[in-house]
C-alpha cells in the first residue's frame, strides 16, 4: 500500500526541494500541498493555519482514535551545494536580506513522505480503525525568539482540536546512517533550547585609571565563568543531560578604554525539564550577584517560549508502534537510539497528549555517514523515502489497533 506511491512522492520532494521557502514564507510550498491533497478522496481540508499550514482529516469508515501524523514545510538560508538537476535555486528574506534557501534539513522529503501516507491511508480509508489528522507545519527553524515557531503555532490555532487528537506522531530524516534504517527512543529524544542574553552597564573610563570606573568586562568575565558550574554543581545528570554553552562575550573598543557596556550571549539545551528549569533560574542569578558585587548592573533576558520544549517520545506509545517501525525497515534495521542535544519544535505537540518520534536515515553512501543536516552539501538517498511512508502509515495503524488495555501514556519529566 505504501510503497505504490514511491514514484510520485519522490517527484512531490524534488519539485517542493526546488521551490525552497524560509520559514512563514511557506506560501507556494502550502498551495502545492493543498493541491495534492484536494485530488485524495476523503480528506477535509483546512488552510492558513499558523499562517502558512495546513490541517487535512481523514475519517475512517469505523471508530477509533485519531492519530495526527507531522511533516514540517520550512526550508534554510543556506546556499545548496550539490549538481542534481533539481538543485533549490530559491531566494527568500531573511532578516530583510535576500538571501540563497534550500532546504538543507529535509523538510521537503517530510512533506513527500506525509503526502505519500495520506495517499495510502486514503485508498483505504473505509477499513480505518479511527481518523487521521495530517498536520503541515511551517516555521521548525524559526528558533528560539519573540515569534513562535510553527508547531506551538499550530496548537494555539487548534490543529489539535476538531476532533480532538489522541496522539501525535512524526519523523525527521537524516544522513547519518545507512538508508533505510530508523531509530526510536522510549522518553527524552531531543533537548529543548533555550537562548540567554545578558546586558552589563557600568562607568566607562580610562584604562590606566580603573578605580574610576565600573568596568562591566570584569564582571562578564567572572559570569562566563560562573556560568559553567551551572550543570557540575546544581543539576541532576541523573535526571537528564544539560550543556549550558556562552557563545558570545563582547565589550569594548580600544585597549586603553575601559567601556560602558559589555553584552554575553549563551544557549541552555537540556533533556531534562527540571535540570532546564534550575539552570535558567541559575543564569539569572549569577548574572545578577556577580553584577552587583562589581558594582554594575545585569539585564538577564532568556528566550524560552517560543516552541522548542523537551521532545519526550512517549515510552507507552512509542512501544505500541515500534512492531509498525520494524516492519516499514525490515529486520535488523529499527533500533533505539541515544537522546540527542538537537532541537526540534516537534515537542510542542506534546505538552498535554503522547508524541511519538523517529529518525529515519537516509545516507546517500553505502559505506559512510552523509553531510550533516543544516549543511550546504546535505543530501540523502530517495529509496529511503518509501520506508518513511511505511513507517507513518504502520504507525497510524499499529496505534489504531492497538489492544483496548494497552498501557496509557507516561509522562516522563526528562
Amino acid at each position: 500500500m505504501a510503497d505504490a506511491s514511491e514514484a510520485q512522492v519522490i517527484q512531490w520532494r524534488r519539485h517542493i526541494h526546488q521551490h525552497a521557502e524560509l520559514s512563514y514564507q511557506e506560501v507556494q510550498t502550502a498551495a502545492y500541498i493543498a493541491e495534492a491533497l484536494a485530488k485524495m478522496p476523503g480528506i477535509e481540508m483546512q488552510t492558513g493555519i499558523a499562517k502558512t499550514g495546513i490541517k487535512a482529516v481523514l475519517r475512517g469508515g469505523k471508530p477509533g482514535p485519531v492519530v495526527a501524523l507531522r511533516a514540517d514545510m520550512d526550508a534554510l538560508p543556506v546556499e545548496e551545494r550539490s549538481d542534481v538537476p533539481f538543485k533549490s535555486t530559491a531566494r527568500g528574506d531573511y532578516l530583510g536580506k535576500p538571501t540563497p534557501v534550500a532546504h538543507a534539513c529535509g523538510h521537503d522529503t517530510h512533506v513527500a513522505m506525509l503526502l505519500g501516507a495520506a495517499q495510502a491511508l486514503s485508498a483505504v480509508r473505509a477499513e480505518l480503525p479511527g481518523t487521521v489528522v495530517f498536520l503541515f507545519q511551517p516555521a521548525e527553524e524559526l528558533g528560539p525568539g519573540p515569534t513562535p515557531s510553527g508547531a506551538s503555532a499550530m496548537v494555539e490555532a487548534g490543529a489539535l482540536d476538531n476532533p480532538k487528537v489522541d496522539v501525535v506522531m512524526g519523523q525527521h530524516i537524516s544522513a547519518a546512517a545507512p538508508s533505510g534504517t530508523i531509530g526510536y527512543r522510549r522518553g527524552s529524544l531531543m533537548a529543548s533550547i533555550d537562548i540567554f542574553r545578558i546586558s552589563l552597564k557600568g562607568k566607562g573610563g580610562h584604562g590606566a585609571m580603573p578605580w574610576l570606573s565600573k568596568d562591566p568586562t570584569l564582571a562578564a568575565a567572572e559570569i562566563t565563568l560562573a556560568l559553567q558550574n551551572i550543570v557540575s554543581n546544581q543539576t541532576n545528570p541523573l535526571d537528564g543531560s544539560i550543556v549550558v554553552t556562552v557563545g558570545q562575550l563582547q565589550a569594548g573598543n580600544r585597549f586603553n578604554i575601559l567601556p560602558e557596556t559589555a553584552e554575553i550571549a549563551g544557549t541552555i539545551r537540556s533533556l531534562s525539564i527540571n535540570n532546564r528549569k534550575i539552570a535558567q533560574e541559575s543564569v539569572r542569578l549569577k548574572a545578577q550577584r556577580i553584577a552587583e558585587s562589581y558594582g554594575v548592573t545585569a539585564e538577564v533576558t532568556i528566550e524560552s517560549s517560543s516552541g522548542y520544549e523537551v521532545l519526550v517520545s512517549d515510552p507507552a506509545a512509542t512501544e505500541a508502534v515500534i512492531p509498525a517501525l520494524e516492519a516499514a525497515t525490515g529486520p535488523g534495521k529499527t533500533s533505539e537510539i541515544r537522546p540527542t542535544m538537537g532541537s526540534e519544535d516537534f515537542g510542542s505537540f506534546g505538552q498535554n497528549i503522547p508524541v511519538v518520534f523517529w529518525i529515519l536515515n537516509a545516507s546517500p553512501f553505502s559505506d559512510r555517514a552523509g553531510a550533516p543536516n543544516h549543511a550546504p552539501e546535505f543530501a540523502i538517498d530517495e529509496t529511503a523515502l518509501r520506508v518513511g511512508v511505511r513507517a507513518l502509515v504502520g504507525s497510524a495503524m499499529a496505534y489504531m489497533l492497538r489492544p483496548a488495555n494497552a498501557p496509557t501514556s507516561e509522562r516522563l519529566q526528562r
